[in-house]
């Protein structure tokens, strides 16, 4: 879901030959933000 989200409505994510590390890499700081809140929160 987090996926299609980010391909649609993020288009410079999207955009060359290497698109997915884009996505990738909003959810790796996504995980680690949320793990972050919920450890220190």
């Amino acid at each position: 879901m987090m996926y299609v989200v980010v391909e649609e409505l993020v288009p410079e994510m999207s955009a060359g030959e290497h698109s997915n590390i884009g996505v990738i890499m909003f959810a790796a700081g996504f995980t680690l933000m949320m793990a972050l809140d919920v450890a220190l929160g």
